[in-house]
Protein backbone atom coordinates (compact mmCIF):
# COMPACT_ATOMS: atom_id res chain seq x y z
CA UNK A 1 0.00 0.00 0.00
CA UNK A 2 1.62 3.23 -0.93
CA UNK A 3 2.30 6.19 1.66
CA UNK A 4 0.47 9.06 1.92
CA UNK A 5 1.56 12.08 1.16
CA UNK A 6 2.71 14.26 4.71
CA UNK A 7 1.42 17.40 2.32
CA UNK A 8 -2.02 15.84 2.24
CA UNK A 9 -2.03 15.06 5.90
CA UNK A 10 -0.64 18.55 6.85
CA UNK A 11 -3.23 19.99 4.51
CA UNK A 12 -5.72 18.22 6.42
CA UNK A 13 -4.90 18.42 9.88
CA UNK A 14 -4.55 22.05 8.52
CA UNK A 15 -8.09 21.79 7.68
CA UNK A 16 -9.46 20.22 11.14
CA UNK A 17 -7.44 22.75 13.27
CA UNK A 18 -9.44 25.09 11.00
CA UNK A 19 -12.76 23.57 11.71
CA UNK A 20 -12.16 23.37 15.52
CA UNK A 21 -11.13 27.07 16.28
CA UNK A 22 -14.75 27.73 13.90
CA UNK A 23 -16.16 25.78 16.40
CA UNK A 24 -14.02 27.44 19.51
CA UNK A 25 -14.94 31.05 17.97
CA UNK A 26 -18.48 30.28 17.73
CA UNK A 27 -18.73 28.47 21.29
CA UNK A 28 -16.84 31.78 22.96
CA UNK A 29 -19.06 33.92 20.88
CA UNK A 30 -22.33 32.21 22.25
CA UNK A 31 -20.79 32.36 25.87
CA UNK A 32 -20.46 35.81 25.18
CA UNK A 33 -24.24 36.52 24.43
CA UNK A 34 -24.89 34.74 27.19
CA UNK A 35 -23.14 36.39 29.55
CA UNK A 36 -24.57 40.17 27.82
CA UNK A 37 -28.04 37.94 28.14
CA UNK A 38 -26.97 37.38 31.62
CA UNK A 39 -25.74 40.44 32.84
CA UNK A 40 -28.96 42.28 31.37
CA UNK A 41 -31.35 39.88 32.69
CA UNK A 42 -29.41 40.94 36.10
CA UNK A 43 -29.31 44.82 35.69
CA UNK A 44 -33.53 44.51 35.09
CA UNK A 45 -34.15 42.48 37.86
CA UNK A 46 -32.26 45.20 39.73
CA UNK A 47 -33.99 47.88 38.53
CA UNK A 48 -36.99 46.20 39.11
CA UNK A 49 -36.24 45.76 42.94
CA UNK A 50 -35.17 48.88 43.01
CA UNK A 51 -38.64 50.18 42.21
CA UNK A 52 -40.05 48.14 44.30
CA UNK A 53 -38.30 49.89 47.04
CA UNK A 54 -39.02 53.28 45.86
CA UNK A 55 -42.97 52.40 45.36
CA UNK A 56 -42.60 50.98 49.12
CA UNK A 57 -40.95 53.79 50.45
CA UNK A 58 -43.27 56.37 48.63
CA UNK A 59 -46.64 54.70 49.97
CA UNK A 60 -45.05 54.42 53.73
CA UNK A 61 -43.86 58.15 53.19
CA UNK A 62 -47.50 59.09 52.16
CA UNK A 63 -49.16 56.66 54.88
CA UNK A 64 -47.14 58.53 57.35
CA UNK A 65 -48.04 62.15 55.69
CA UNK A 66 -51.82 61.21 56.06
CA UNK A 67 -51.27 59.90 59.92
CA UNK A 68 -49.65 63.32 60.50
CA UNK A 69 -52.19 65.51 58.66
CA UNK A 70 -55.20 63.16 61.00
CA UNK A 71 -53.49 64.38 63.90
CA UNK A 72 -53.17 67.99 63.10
CA UNK A 73 -56.90 67.45 61.88
CA UNK A 74 -56.90 65.88 65.31
CA UNK A 75 -56.02 68.73 67.46
CA UNK A 76 -57.60 71.59 65.36
CA UNK A 77 -61.21 70.32 65.46
CA UNK A 78 -60.64 69.00 69.69
CA UNK A 79 -58.49 71.36 70.83
CA UNK A 80 -56.23 68.91 72.32
CA UNK A 81 -53.10 70.51 73.83
CA UNK A 82 -51.62 68.51 76.23
CA UNK A 83 -48.41 68.37 76.68
CA UNK A 84 -49.22 64.46 75.72
CA UNK A 85 -50.68 65.74 72.50
CA UNK A 86 -47.73 67.87 71.48
CA UNK A 87 -45.12 64.92 71.98
CA UNK A 88 -47.10 62.46 69.95
CA UNK A 89 -47.04 65.12 67.29
CA UNK A 90 -43.59 65.50 67.42
CA UNK A 91 -42.69 61.64 66.99
CA UNK A 92 -45.37 61.61 63.95
CA UNK A 93 -43.34 63.96 62.26
CA UNK A 94 -39.95 62.74 62.91
CA UNK A 95 -41.31 59.39 62.06
CA UNK A 96 -42.49 61.12 58.73
CA UNK A 97 -39.28 63.16 58.22
CA UNK A 98 -37.59 59.80 58.16
CA UNK A 99 -40.03 57.95 55.50
CA UNK A 100 -39.32 61.16 53.54
CA UNK A 101 -36.09 60.99 53.16
CA UNK A 102 -35.99 57.32 52.79
CA UNK A 103 -38.69 57.53 49.70
CA UNK A 104 -36.25 60.31 48.52
CA UNK A 105 -33.01 58.27 48.76
CA UNK A 106 -34.61 55.45 47.09
CA UNK A 107 -36.37 57.28 44.22
CA UNK A 108 -32.78 58.41 42.89
CA UNK A 109 -31.69 54.80 43.41
CA UNK A 110 -33.89 53.34 41.30
CA UNK A 111 -33.59 55.99 38.73
CA UNK A 112 -29.96 55.11 38.98
CA UNK A 113 -30.38 51.15 38.70
CA UNK A 114 -32.83 51.97 35.69
CA UNK A 115 -30.60 54.05 33.56
CA UNK A 116 -28.77 50.54 32.93
CA UNK A 117 -31.44 48.98 31.49
CA UNK A 118 -34.06 49.78 29.18
CA UNK A 119 -36.89 47.38 30.02
CA UNK A 120 -37.29 49.03 33.46
CA UNK A 121 -39.07 52.30 33.58
CA UNK A 122 -38.12 54.78 36.61
CA UNK A 123 -40.73 55.00 39.11
CA UNK A 124 -41.41 59.12 39.93
CA UNK A 125 -42.95 59.99 43.18
CA UNK A 126 -46.00 62.74 42.47
CA UNK A 127 -45.42 65.73 44.60
CA UNK A 128 -47.09 68.34 45.69
CA UNK A 129 -46.74 71.47 43.14
CA UNK A 130 -44.15 73.73 43.41
CA UNK A 131 -44.84 76.72 45.40
CA UNK A 132 -43.31 80.20 44.26
CA UNK A 133 -40.80 81.70 47.06
CA UNK A 134 -41.76 84.43 48.70
CA UNK A 135 -41.96 87.68 46.49
CA UNK A 136 -40.26 90.15 49.79
CA UNK A 137 -37.44 87.56 49.52
CA UNK A 138 -34.25 89.50 47.88
CA UNK A 139 -33.63 88.14 44.24
CA UNK A 140 -29.86 88.22 42.44
CA UNK A 141 -29.60 87.56 38.86
CA UNK A 142 -27.05 85.40 37.93
CA UNK A 143 -27.27 85.93 33.78
CA UNK A 144 -25.81 83.40 31.88
CA UNK A 145 -25.32 85.12 27.95
CA UNK A 146 -26.82 83.08 24.94
CA UNK A 147 -23.82 82.99 22.32
CA UNK A 148 -23.50 85.59 19.83
CA UNK A 149 -23.54 83.51 16.38
CA UNK A 150 -25.99 80.55 15.86
CA UNK A 151 -23.88 77.15 16.72
CA UNK A 152 -26.14 75.76 13.44
CA UNK A 153 -24.86 77.59 11.01
CA UNK A 154 -22.55 80.25 12.35
CA UNK A 155 -25.02 83.15 11.13
CA UNK A 156 -24.42 86.30 13.75
CA UNK A 157 -28.43 87.48 12.75
CA UNK A 158 -29.94 86.36 16.36
CA UNK A 159 -32.88 87.67 17.93
CA UNK A 160 -33.39 87.25 21.37
CA UNK A 161 -36.45 85.41 23.01
CA UNK A 162 -37.89 85.74 26.52
CA UNK A 163 -35.49 83.34 28.44
CA UNK A 164 -35.87 80.90 30.46
CA UNK A 165 -35.55 81.70 34.64
CA UNK A 166 -35.27 79.23 37.64
CA UNK A 167 -35.10 79.96 40.96
CA UNK A 168 -33.09 78.36 43.81
CA UNK A 169 -33.19 79.01 47.68
CA UNK A 170 -29.12 79.90 48.69
CA UNK A 171 -28.80 80.48 51.96
CA UNK A 172 -27.02 83.79 52.76
CA UNK A 173 -25.43 84.25 57.09
CA UNK A 174 -27.84 85.84 58.78
CA UNK A 175 -30.23 86.16 55.37
CA UNK A 176 -32.20 84.54 52.65
CA UNK A 177 -32.14 84.86 49.04
CA UNK A 178 -33.21 83.92 45.99
CA UNK A 179 -31.05 83.58 43.12
CA UNK A 180 -32.48 83.69 40.05
CA UNK A 181 -30.31 82.11 36.76
CA UNK A 182 -31.31 83.51 33.69
CA UNK A 183 -30.59 81.30 30.79
CA UNK A 184 -31.39 83.70 27.28
CA UNK A 185 -32.63 82.04 24.48
CA UNK A 186 -31.98 83.38 20.88
CA UNK A 187 -33.59 82.29 17.47
CA UNK A 188 -31.47 82.48 14.43
CA UNK A 189 -33.35 84.49 11.93
CA UNK A 190 -31.69 82.80 9.12
CA UNK A 191 -31.83 78.94 10.03
CA UNK A 192 -34.80 79.42 12.37
CA UNK A 193 -32.56 77.79 15.09
CA UNK A 194 -33.39 78.00 18.41
CA UNK A 195 -30.54 78.18 20.84
CA UNK A 196 -30.12 78.21 24.50
CA UNK A 197 -26.75 77.54 27.27
CA UNK A 198 -27.21 74.25 29.38
CA UNK A 199 -28.73 74.65 32.92
CA UNK A 200 -26.61 74.18 35.42
CA UNK A 201 -25.94 71.40 37.22
CA UNK A 202 -27.39 71.25 40.72
CA UNK A 203 -26.56 68.66 43.92
CA UNK A 204 -30.54 67.62 44.42
CA UNK A 205 -33.06 66.98 41.54
CA UNK A 206 -35.14 70.27 40.24
CA UNK A 207 -32.40 72.75 41.52
CA UNK A 208 -34.37 74.57 44.74
CA UNK A 209 -32.01 75.17 46.99
CA UNK A 210 -28.67 75.92 46.57
CA UNK A 211 -25.01 74.17 47.64
CA UNK A 212 -24.72 76.52 51.00
CA UNK A 213 -28.42 76.18 51.93
CA UNK A 214 -28.29 72.42 51.64
CA UNK A 215 -24.92 72.12 53.52
CA UNK A 216 -26.29 74.21 55.92
CA UNK A 217 -29.53 72.16 56.36
CA UNK A 218 -27.47 68.92 56.93
CA UNK A 219 -24.97 69.91 58.90
CA UNK A 220 -27.72 71.34 61.23
CA UNK A 221 -29.21 67.80 61.61
CA UNK A 222 -25.92 65.56 61.79
CA UNK A 223 -23.45 68.15 62.73
CA UNK A 224 -25.16 69.89 65.27
CA UNK A 225 -28.20 67.38 65.92
CA UNK A 226 -31.29 69.77 65.41
CA UNK A 227 -34.17 67.72 63.83
CA UNK A 228 -36.00 69.12 60.33
CA UNK A 229 -39.03 69.67 62.19
CA UNK A 230 -37.16 72.45 64.54
CA UNK A 231 -34.97 73.89 61.66
CA UNK A 232 -38.64 74.34 59.81
CA UNK A 233 -39.91 76.46 62.88
CA UNK A 234 -37.17 78.42 62.32
CA UNK A 235 -37.12 78.95 58.34
CA UNK A 236 -40.74 79.81 59.15
CA UNK A 237 -39.30 82.37 61.44
CA UNK A 238 -36.93 84.15 59.12
CA UNK A 239 -40.05 84.22 56.55
CA UNK A 240 -39.12 81.34 54.87
CA UNK A 241 -41.94 78.88 54.99
CA UNK A 242 -40.97 75.54 54.11
CA UNK A 243 -42.52 72.24 54.30
CA UNK A 244 -41.18 68.89 56.38
CA UNK A 245 -41.60 66.88 53.40
CA UNK A 246 -39.40 69.26 51.12
CA UNK A 247 -37.03 69.36 53.71
CA UNK A 248 -36.83 65.91 53.99
CA UNK A 249 -36.95 65.14 50.22
CA UNK A 250 -33.54 67.01 50.31
CA UNK A 251 -31.94 65.03 53.05
CA UNK A 252 -32.59 62.05 50.94
CA UNK A 253 -30.97 63.37 47.70
CA UNK A 254 -27.92 64.91 49.17
CA UNK A 255 -27.07 61.62 50.57
CA UNK A 256 -27.43 59.58 47.33
CA UNK A 257 -24.77 62.63 46.21
CA UNK A 258 -22.34 62.34 48.37
CA UNK A 259 -22.31 58.73 49.02
CA UNK A 260 -19.18 58.80 46.37
CA UNK A 261 -17.09 60.53 48.48
CA UNK A 262 -18.00 58.42 51.94
CA UNK A 263 -16.36 55.38 49.41
CA UNK A 264 -13.28 57.23 49.07
CA UNK A 265 -13.02 57.77 52.70
CA UNK A 266 -13.90 54.41 53.53
CA UNK A 267 -11.12 53.29 51.26
CA UNK A 268 -8.87 55.53 53.40
CA UNK A 269 -9.70 54.32 56.51
CA UNK A 270 -9.81 50.56 55.80
CA UNK A 271 -6.27 50.65 54.63
CA UNK A 272 -4.71 51.34 57.17
CA UNK A 273 -2.21 49.93 60.13
CA UNK A 274 -3.95 49.98 62.97
CA UNK A 275 -7.74 51.11 63.78
CA UNK A 276 -9.43 52.46 66.77
CA UNK A 277 -12.87 50.39 66.70
CA UNK A 278 -15.92 51.21 69.51
CA UNK A 279 -19.54 51.82 69.65
CA UNK A 280 -22.66 53.58 71.24
CA UNK A 281 -26.47 52.88 71.59
CA UNK A 282 -28.87 54.85 69.72
CA UNK A 283 -32.63 54.54 70.18
CA UNK A 284 -34.71 53.47 67.05
CA UNK A 285 -38.17 53.51 66.48
CA UNK A 286 -40.34 50.78 67.15
CA UNK A 287 -43.71 50.04 66.97
CA UNK A 288 -44.76 50.24 70.19
CA UNK A 289 -41.57 51.27 72.24
CA UNK A 290 -37.99 52.29 71.24
CA UNK A 291 -35.40 49.62 70.49
CA UNK A 292 -31.95 49.82 70.76
CA UNK A 293 -29.63 50.16 67.51
CA UNK A 294 -25.80 51.35 67.67
CA UNK A 295 -23.76 52.93 65.79
CA UNK A 296 -19.84 51.56 65.31
CA UNK A 297 -17.01 53.89 64.71
CA UNK A 298 -13.62 53.10 63.69
CA UNK A 299 -11.06 55.61 63.57
CA UNK A 300 -7.71 55.92 61.53
CA UNK A 301 -5.46 58.23 63.45
CA UNK A 302 -1.87 57.90 62.81
CA UNK A 303 -0.40 61.08 64.31
CA UNK A 304 0.06 59.36 67.91
CA UNK A 305 2.88 57.44 66.10
CA UNK A 306 3.79 60.13 63.72
CA UNK A 307 2.27 58.55 60.68
CA UNK A 308 1.72 61.31 57.69
CA UNK A 309 -1.87 59.49 56.49
CA UNK A 310 -4.58 61.88 57.16
CA UNK A 311 -7.22 61.33 59.87
CA UNK A 312 -10.21 59.51 59.18
CA UNK A 313 -13.57 58.52 61.26
CA UNK A 314 -15.98 55.88 59.71
CA UNK A 315 -19.34 55.27 60.96
CA UNK A 316 -22.11 52.76 60.36
CA UNK A 317 -25.39 51.66 61.66
CA UNK A 318 -27.13 48.33 63.16
CA UNK A 319 -30.14 47.57 64.82
CA UNK A 320 -28.20 45.43 67.61
CA UNK A 321 -24.89 44.68 68.71
CA UNK A 322 -24.21 41.08 67.03
CA UNK A 323 -20.21 40.21 66.78
CA UNK A 324 -21.42 39.55 62.58
CA UNK A 325 -21.58 43.56 62.53
CA UNK A 326 -18.31 44.64 63.25
CA UNK A 327 -17.15 41.06 61.10
CA UNK A 328 -19.17 42.92 58.17
CA UNK A 329 -17.32 46.17 58.49
CA UNK A 330 -13.94 45.03 58.86
CA UNK A 331 -14.21 42.30 55.69
CA UNK A 332 -10.68 41.41 54.96
CA UNK A 333 -8.80 43.55 57.50
CA UNK A 334 -6.07 42.10 58.74
CA UNK A 335 -4.38 45.09 60.43
CA UNK A 336 -4.07 46.51 64.58
CA UNK A 337 -7.21 46.48 65.85
CA UNK A 338 -7.62 48.86 69.42
CA UNK A 339 -10.87 47.77 71.19
CA UNK A 340 -12.65 47.22 74.69
CA UNK A 341 -13.47 43.79 75.88
CA UNK A 342 -16.30 43.40 74.23
CA UNK A 343 -16.97 39.79 73.08
CA UNK A 344 -17.94 40.33 69.58
CA UNK A 345 -14.46 41.56 68.51
CA UNK A 346 -13.37 38.15 69.30
CA UNK A 347 -13.75 36.27 65.99
CA UNK A 348 -11.97 38.97 64.61
CA UNK A 349 -9.04 37.71 66.37
CA UNK A 350 -8.66 33.90 65.54
CA UNK A 351 -7.68 31.56 63.03
CA UNK A 352 -8.88 31.66 59.94
CA UNK A 353 -9.86 35.23 59.67
CA UNK A 354 -8.67 36.55 56.27
CA UNK A 355 -5.29 35.42 55.24
CA UNK A 356 -4.57 35.95 59.21
CA UNK A 357 -5.80 37.23 62.09
CA UNK A 358 -6.12 41.07 63.46
CA UNK A 359 -3.41 41.99 66.13
CA UNK A 360 -5.79 42.81 69.21
CA UNK A 361 -4.59 46.08 71.27
CA UNK A 362 -6.92 46.68 74.28
CA UNK A 363 -7.52 49.04 76.09
CA UNK A 364 -6.23 50.43 79.29
CA UNK A 365 -8.31 53.39 80.14
CA UNK A 366 -10.85 50.48 80.20
CA UNK A 367 -9.15 48.43 82.73
CA UNK A 368 -8.34 51.47 84.56
CA UNK A 369 -11.63 52.34 84.76
CA UNK A 370 -12.41 49.20 86.92
CA UNK A 371 -10.52 49.95 89.54
CA UNK A 372 -11.07 54.01 89.58
CA UNK A 373 -14.59 53.27 90.47
CA UNK A 374 -13.53 51.91 93.68
CA UNK A 375 -11.77 54.72 94.76
CA UNK A 376 -14.28 57.64 93.04
CA UNK A 377 -16.03 59.32 95.90
CA UNK A 378 -18.52 61.07 93.47
CA UNK A 379 -19.59 57.88 91.81
CA UNK A 380 -20.25 56.30 95.56
CA UNK A 381 -22.45 58.35 97.07
CA UNK A 382 -24.51 58.41 93.93
CA UNK A 383 -24.83 54.54 94.18
CA UNK A 384 -24.53 54.10 98.22
CA UNK A 385 -27.51 54.67 100.20
CA UNK A 386 -27.65 57.64 102.72
CA UNK A 387 -26.02 57.18 105.54
CA UNK A 388 -23.97 54.62 104.25
CA UNK A 389 -20.08 55.38 103.98
CA UNK A 390 -18.44 55.27 100.72
CA UNK A 391 -15.26 53.27 100.95
CA UNK A 392 -12.23 53.67 99.35
CA UNK A 393 -10.23 50.73 98.20
CA UNK A 394 -6.20 50.81 99.39
CA UNK A 395 -5.59 47.77 96.81
CA UNK A 396 -7.36 49.68 93.93
CA UNK A 397 -5.28 52.63 95.05
CA UNK A 398 -2.18 50.62 94.38
CA UNK A 399 -3.23 49.39 90.64
CA UNK A 400 -3.91 53.22 90.01
CA UNK A 401 -0.58 54.58 91.00
CA UNK A 402 1.50 51.62 88.84
CA UNK A 403 -1.23 52.17 85.70
CA UNK A 404 -1.00 55.79 86.07
CA UNK A 405 2.95 55.26 85.74
CA UNK A 406 2.44 53.88 82.43
CA UNK A 407 0.15 56.67 80.92
CA UNK A 408 2.61 59.37 82.16
CA UNK A 409 4.98 57.62 80.05
CA UNK A 410 3.01 57.41 77.22
CA UNK A 411 2.88 61.66 76.91
CA UNK A 412 6.25 61.85 76.97
CA UNK A 413 6.51 60.06 73.36
CA UNK A 414 2.77 60.99 71.74
CA UNK A 415 3.42 61.94 68.47
CA UNK A 416 7.45 60.15 68.13
CA UNK A 417 7.94 57.64 65.39
CA UNK A 418 7.12 53.93 66.07
CA UNK A 419 10.45 52.94 65.98
CA UNK A 420 11.90 55.72 69.11
CA UNK A 421 8.33 54.74 71.38
CA UNK A 422 8.64 51.10 71.32
CA UNK A 423 12.73 51.69 72.31
CA UNK A 424 11.03 53.85 75.05
CA UNK A 425 8.39 51.35 75.92
CA UNK A 426 10.52 48.52 76.27
CA UNK A 427 13.34 50.01 78.28
CA UNK A 428 10.73 52.08 80.69
CA UNK A 429 7.32 50.46 80.48
CA UNK A 430 7.96 46.52 80.22
CA UNK A 431 9.65 47.05 84.05
CA UNK A 432 6.33 48.41 85.40
CA UNK A 433 4.13 45.86 83.13
CA UNK A 434 6.22 42.85 84.69
CA UNK A 435 5.45 44.51 88.34
CA UNK A 436 1.72 44.91 87.33
CA UNK A 437 1.97 41.73 86.61
CA UNK A 438 3.42 40.37 89.86
CA UNK A 439 1.26 42.35 92.13
CA UNK A 440 -1.97 41.57 90.82
CA UNK A 441 -1.32 37.31 90.66
CA UNK A 442 -0.10 37.86 94.90
CA UNK A 443 -3.01 40.15 95.02
CA UNK A 444 -5.66 38.16 93.85
CA UNK A 445 -4.79 35.20 95.54
CA UNK A 446 -5.53 36.69 98.96
CA UNK A 447 -8.99 37.81 97.88
CA UNK A 448 -12.46 36.15 97.46
CA UNK A 449 -13.80 35.86 93.61
CA UNK A 450 -16.35 38.30 94.31
CA UNK A 451 -14.03 40.89 95.94
CA UNK A 452 -14.55 44.46 93.65
CA UNK A 453 -10.53 44.20 93.53
CA UNK A 454 -10.53 40.84 92.48
CA UNK A 455 -12.81 41.55 89.54
CA UNK A 456 -11.22 44.79 88.21
CA UNK A 457 -7.70 42.54 87.95
CA UNK A 458 -9.49 39.33 86.37
CA UNK A 459 -10.57 42.06 83.76
CA UNK A 460 -6.86 42.43 82.89
CA UNK A 461 -6.08 38.84 83.47
CA UNK A 462 -8.52 37.28 81.14
CA UNK A 463 -6.72 39.04 78.35
CA UNK A 464 -3.25 39.90 79.36
CA UNK A 465 -1.73 39.23 76.19
CA UNK A 466 -4.30 41.84 74.41
CA UNK A 467 -3.04 44.41 77.17
CA UNK A 468 0.40 43.79 76.32
CA UNK A 469 0.61 44.19 72.89
CA UNK A 470 1.82 47.36 72.97
CA UNK A 471 5.32 46.21 74.47
CA UNK A 472 6.16 44.53 70.58
CA UNK A 473 4.48 47.55 68.40
CA UNK A 474 5.16 51.05 68.99
CA UNK A 475 2.04 52.03 66.57
CA UNK A 476 -0.03 50.62 69.21
CA UNK A 477 -1.75 53.73 71.70
CA UNK A 478 -2.64 52.79 75.45
CA UNK A 479 -6.39 53.56 74.93
CA UNK A 480 -8.88 53.72 72.71
CA UNK A 481 -9.97 57.05 73.24
CA UNK A 482 -9.69 58.17 69.34
CA UNK A 483 -12.63 55.89 68.66
CA UNK A 484 -14.64 57.26 72.03
CA UNK A 485 -13.75 61.15 71.35
CA UNK A 486 -15.75 60.60 67.80
CA UNK A 487 -18.84 59.17 69.69
CA UNK A 488 -19.65 61.94 72.10
CA UNK A 489 -21.25 63.59 69.58
CA UNK A 490 -23.34 61.22 68.81
CA UNK A 491 -24.27 61.02 72.67
CA UNK A 492 -24.92 64.75 72.34
CA UNK A 493 -27.16 64.53 69.76
CA UNK A 494 -29.17 61.06 71.43
CA UNK A 495 -30.56 64.32 73.81
CA UNK A 496 -31.98 66.35 70.83
CA UNK A 497 -33.42 64.06 68.23
CA UNK A 498 -34.58 61.16 70.64
CA UNK A 499 -34.35 58.93 67.88
CA UNK A 500 -33.59 57.54 64.70
CA UNK A 501 -36.67 56.52 62.96
CA UNK A 502 -36.13 53.97 60.53
CA UNK A 503 -32.94 51.40 59.74
CA UNK A 504 -32.58 53.55 56.83
CA UNK A 505 -32.24 57.07 58.86
CA UNK A 506 -29.72 55.45 60.69
CA UNK A 507 -27.63 54.38 58.05
CA UNK A 508 -27.70 57.84 56.30
CA UNK A 509 -26.98 59.66 60.10
CA UNK A 510 -23.84 57.05 60.29
CA UNK A 511 -22.96 58.70 56.57
CA UNK A 512 -23.09 61.80 57.82
CA UNK A 513 -20.64 61.56 61.22
CA UNK A 514 -18.54 60.06 59.41
CA UNK A 515 -18.39 62.69 57.01
CA UNK A 516 -18.85 65.97 59.56
CA UNK A 517 -16.64 63.74 61.66
CA UNK A 518 -13.31 62.98 59.29
CA UNK A 519 -13.97 67.38 58.51
CA UNK A 520 -13.34 68.24 62.51
CA UNK A 521 -10.65 65.39 62.75
CA UNK A 522 -8.64 67.19 59.89
CA UNK A 523 -9.33 70.83 61.55
CA UNK A 524 -11.82 71.36 58.70
CA UNK A 525 -14.61 73.77 59.21
CA UNK A 526 -17.57 70.77 58.22
CA UNK A 527 -20.38 73.49 56.83
CA UNK A 528 -17.67 75.30 54.55
CA UNK A 529 -16.01 72.30 53.28
CA UNK A 530 -19.50 70.29 52.73
CA UNK A 531 -20.84 73.65 51.24
CA UNK A 532 -18.00 73.20 48.54
CA UNK A 533 -18.26 69.80 48.07
CA UNK A 534 -22.41 70.51 47.29
CA UNK A 535 -21.43 73.16 44.75
CA UNK A 536 -19.09 70.93 42.77
CA UNK A 537 -19.65 67.28 43.11
CA UNK A 538 -22.55 67.71 40.76
CA UNK A 539 -20.20 68.14 37.68
CA UNK A 540 -16.23 67.14 39.14
CA UNK A 541 -15.11 64.26 37.24
CA UNK A 542 -15.09 60.62 39.22
CA UNK A 543 -11.06 60.69 38.55
CA UNK A 544 -10.99 64.20 40.60
CA UNK A 545 -13.60 63.11 43.45
CA UNK A 546 -10.96 62.98 45.96
CA UNK A 547 -9.89 66.37 45.42
CA UNK A 548 -13.29 67.11 47.59
CA UNK A 549 -11.83 64.78 50.80
CA UNK A 550 -11.12 67.07 53.45
CA UNK A 551 -7.58 66.91 53.68
CA UNK A 552 -7.30 67.64 49.63
CA UNK A 553 -9.70 70.25 50.49
CA UNK A 554 -7.83 71.56 53.21
CA UNK A 555 -4.43 71.41 51.57
CA UNK A 556 -5.99 73.10 48.28
CA UNK A 557 -7.19 75.89 50.39
CA UNK A 558 -4.46 76.77 51.92
CA UNK A 559 -2.89 77.04 48.39
CA UNK A 560 -5.02 79.81 47.19
CA UNK A 561 -4.56 81.75 50.49
CA UNK A 562 -0.71 81.76 49.88
CA UNK A 563 -1.30 82.64 46.29
CA UNK A 564 -3.18 85.56 47.12
CA UNK A 565 -0.85 86.73 50.53
CA UNK A 566 2.15 86.66 47.74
Amino acid sequence: MPASDPSDDLIQLRAEFALVQERADKAEAEVAIVQEQAQARLLEAEARVAKVWAINADLLARNAHLELMNEKMRRDKYGASSERSRRLLGQLELTFEELEANASEAELLGQIAADKTTAVAAFTRKRSTRRDFPADVPREKVVIPAPELCPCCGSDDLSHLPPVITETLERIPARHKVIQTVREKVSCRKCEKISQPPAPFHVTPRGMFGPHFLANLAFQKYGLHQPLNSQRDRLEAEGIPLSLSTLADQIGAICVAVKPLFLLLEAHGLAAERLHADDTTIPLLAKLKTSVARIWDYVRDDRPFGGPAPPVALCYYSSDRRGEHPRAHLAGYTGILQVDRYAGFNALFEEGWADKPMTRANCWVHARREFFKLVDLRQQLKRKRKGTAPLISPLATEALEIIDRLFAIERGINGKPAAERLAVRQELSAPIVAELEAWMHETRSKLSRHDAVAKAIAYLQNDWAGFTTFLADGRICLSNNAAERQLRSVARGRKAWLFVGSDRGGQRAAMMFSLFGTARLNEVDPLAWFTDVLARIADIPQNRLHELLPWNWKAAQQQVAEELAA
